[in-house]
């Protein structure tokens, strides 16, 4: 979280300082409405257009990307012409003077090999053509140079030189933070898989050797459960979307229960008790069925009396509240901690870390599982989803088929 806030602290300050610098090239005192002085409007209006250009550079580098911002970026600077380029080629001009591609490809390599900017005259013999300097500034992330932002001008300027540095270095926070979102995008979809091979063999298995069991004596019974068995995989192997709503992975989880009691019969009861209101929460994929199926691995494998499950969620103000309850065998709480730290296999706890991991990633660390256990006593699993969080959204409801 550091890390963002102080990306956000560098994107800002070269804002404000060129809003000062463009407040005193062009701010207009008889077109300021009620915005203040002519440095206060031309800094609203610079923190403005920054805004309007960051979305597109959130998405990384691209043509389409630097299309969409190089407009607002010329904007920001007041130049007559601005491109971006990555490492290879030019990526999007705007302004006049587009002639000028090839000269400045031809002295790309050298500031991004070495990482530092240079500004240079421009060779021209277009008569009407305004552009006689570019300054030329590396878009640097993780000590990476990904491309280049060049700013071209009637002449030669320290101002400009100094303008196109900071935005360039502000441009290349937007860009940090597109390689953050990625890379967080890549490790939740890496979890997931490694969430449904962990899960998948175990559950196939017994499914399988149930659903079998009954086609000579029960076949009616043995489609049934196929049907169930064909839903929560198709389910659990979907592909869009990084979340789901509590209703949809409350769903998911009757299937497995259904293959559940199938297996073992009256030695499984569970509970629940659902506030209609929780129903649509966003929350990660695969979230609360690996704490289930953790539940009746404690509360039934390796013991032959009955297990009761409860699963319950509540409406907690801004969150929701669920908990997965078993009276089952427990865990030793040191053996548990081992297990969420990833420091032994959890085999002994199907999917838990990975769970805990997830939602520390989504809403933060203190809203990662917590866990009440001991051997012989059960096991309690409480996990708070709040009802919002930014770019936690559903993909849309699977229909049963």
């Amino acid at each position: 979280m550091s890390g963002f806030l102080a990306g956000l602290c560098i994107a800002i300050l070269p804002c404000l300082a060129v809003g000062f610098w463009l407040g005193r090239r062009t701010a207009r005192p008889q077109s300021l409405g009620d915005l203040g002085t002519p440095v206060e409007h031309a800094t609203f209006q610079t923190l403005h257009t920054a805004s309007l250009a960051a979305p597109p550079l959130r998405a990384g580098l691209t043509e389409e990307t630097a299309r969409r911002s190089a407009g607002r970026l010329r904007t920001l600077l007041g130049t007559d012409a601005l491109c971006l380029t990555d490492r290879e080629q030019l990526l999007a001009w705007d302004g006049v003077g587009a002639h000028h591609r090839t000269e400045i490809m031809a002295r790309l390599s050298g500031p991004l090999d070495t990482g530092r900017g240079e500004a240079f005259p421009l060779t021209c013999d277009a008569p009407d053509c305004p552009l006689r300097w570019a300054v030329l500034t590396p878009l640097t992330v993780d000590d990476r140079v990904h491309g280049a932002l060049v700013v071209c001008a009637p002449r030669e300027s320290a101002v400009l030189v100094r303008a196109a540095g900071e935005v360039a270095r502000w441009v290349s926070v937007q860009l940090e933070l597109a390689d953050l979102d990625d890379s967080r995008t890549r490790l939740i979809e890496a979890e997931i898989k490694a969430l449904r091979a962990q899960i998948s063999p175990h559950f196939i298995f017994n499914s399988l050797a149930v659903i079998a069991s009954f086609v000579r004596t029960d076949p009616e019974r043995a489609r049934e459960l196929l049907l169930e068995f064909a839903d929560f995989t198709r389910y659990s192997f979907r592909r869009h979307g990084d979340f789901t709503t509590l209703a949809d992975e409350l769903h998911a989880i009757d299937h497995y229960l259904a293959l559940v009691r199938a297996r073992f019969g009256d030695r499984l009861s569970v509970t629940l008790q659902i506030a209609p209101e929780v129903l649509p929460v966003a929350l990660p994929f695969l979230c609360l069925q690996p704490l289930v199926e953790n539940a009746v691995k404690h509360g039934l494998e390796g013991k032959a009396d009955k297990c009761h499950i409860q699963i319950t969620a509540q409406d907690a103000g801004a969150e929701a509240l669920v908990v997965i309850e078993d009276d089952g065998a427990g865990m030793d709480p040191a053996l548990l901690r081992r297990i969420l730290a990833g420091e032994v296999s959890p085999s002994g706890g199907i999917g838990l870390s990975n769970v805990d991991d997830r939602l520390r990633q989504v809403y933060g660390d203190d809203h990662g599982l917590v866990i009440e256990t001991a051997p012989g006593a059960g096991m309690k699993i409480s996990a708070r989803l709040p009802k919002y969080q930014p770019g936690v959204h559903s993909a849309a409801r699977l229909t049963p088929g």
